[in-house]
């Protein structure tokens, strides 16, 4: 078979690109999730040096407990944690949660269960969670941020490819997991819930369902190739994203923030959803609505909690003080990827 220059294998790519897109969201899709997860593929084999962390071939991969590993994502050290829980068998199809810290923290806050319980929600369902370390200026990883669209620091300044450092862990866990395709999922704080809203956007290939809890949707495009469950969690008197659009005195400097009803009704219609939402959930101090009727079985759930400010319900404030105790967000978030 004659061999076919890269070049021109690049040139076509562009072009079916450029004329997919002509074609609009609806029909062209999933052609362009397929086109951008290959190009994503390629970038992550340009971009990343080999990984000096145990492979598939080393037990200590799969052992139990908390790894952390590194690897070098255009031209930057990068860093990410895997939780692998107590009787993990490898060998079985498993789901994965990716967990994004809020802007300004890493991921050992991320992986704090005092914080978000996810370590303990990954050794009750034995599912894996990985906690990637998001982008920042410091060496030490601290004060990180993820480029989510309009926000935020400097991972939105300095137009950081997270989507792609995300797609490049994945791949890697894949060669040592196997994962579930069904059951790959995005979780988040702040502006890592807005982190997990741009992967529902920009990597539906990949995430079946994500979860965002006080992180609005502030990408500014948005073409998923396929339907993705979204469970929002807001508190009304959230002081830095305001549940009402906009940013409070301590977060003005970011961006205004997009409201809650309107991230809502974004993924209502991009799901193709009933309007009209079902009450799921009332308790004192906390409602949650779910659009159903989706398309490709999806869901969009919206919780709201009457106070706890900027924070995880059910958990501790990084900052210090407790979110709201009405709900707790690791519960809902658990039931909401996993069944009851």
């Amino acid at each position: 078979m004659a061999r076919i220059d890269q070049p021109i294998c690049q040139q076509v790519l562009a072009a079916l690109l450029a004329c997919v897109t002509l074609m609009g969201a609806a029909q062209a899709g999933p052609l362009l999730d397929r086109i951008r997860a290959h190009r994503a593929a390629k970038a992550a084999s340009a971009n990343t040096e080999a990984d000096p962390s145990p492979h598939s071939s080393d037990p200590a991969t799969s052992a139990p407990g908390t790894h952390t590993f590194t690897m070098n994502w255009q031209g930057e050290s990068r860093q990410w944690m895997l939780h692998v829980p107590p009787g993990f068998q490898p060998d079985r199809p498993t789901a994965v949660v990716y967990f994004f810290h809020g802007g300004g923290g890493n991921m050992q806050h991320g992986a704090d269960d005092k914080l978000y319980g996810q370590i303990s929600a990954s050794d009750r369902r034995g599912h894996l969670v990985v906690f990637p370390n998001g982008h920042g200026r410091l060496k030490s990883g601290k004060l990180a941020t993820w480029n989510a669209g309009n926000c935020c620091g400097a991972a939105r300044d300095d137009d950081t490819d997270d989507v792609g450092f995300v797609r490049a862990i994945h791949a890697e866990l894949g060669k040592r997991f196997k994962i579930d395709p069904k059951k790959v999922f995005a979780a988040g704080m702040s502006n890592g819930g807005m982190m997990a809203h741009r992967l529902a956007c920009d990597a539906s290939d990949l995430f079946t369902a994500i979860t965002a809890v006080a992180g609005t949707d502030n990408t500014r495009r948005c073409q998923p190739g396929r339907p993705v469950s979204v469970l929002h969690i807001h508190a009304r008197d959230d002081e830095r994203v305001l549940f009402n659009g906009g940013a409070g005195q301590a977060s003005k400097q970011m961006t205004d923030f997009t409201s809650v009803a309107e991230s809502t009704d974004r993924w209502v219609k991009r799901d193709g959803c009933q309007p009209m939402p079902r009450t799921v959930l009332e308790v004192p101090g906390a409602k949650c609505v779910e659009h159903e009727g989706c398309q490709g079985g999806s869901h969009v759930r919206l919780c709201v909690t009457d106070t706890g400010g900027h924070s995880w319900p059910g958990g501790n404030k990084a900052r210090g003080g407790e979110g709201s105790t009405a709900l707790s967000a690791t519960t809902e978030m658990e039931h909401f990827f996993f069944g009851p």
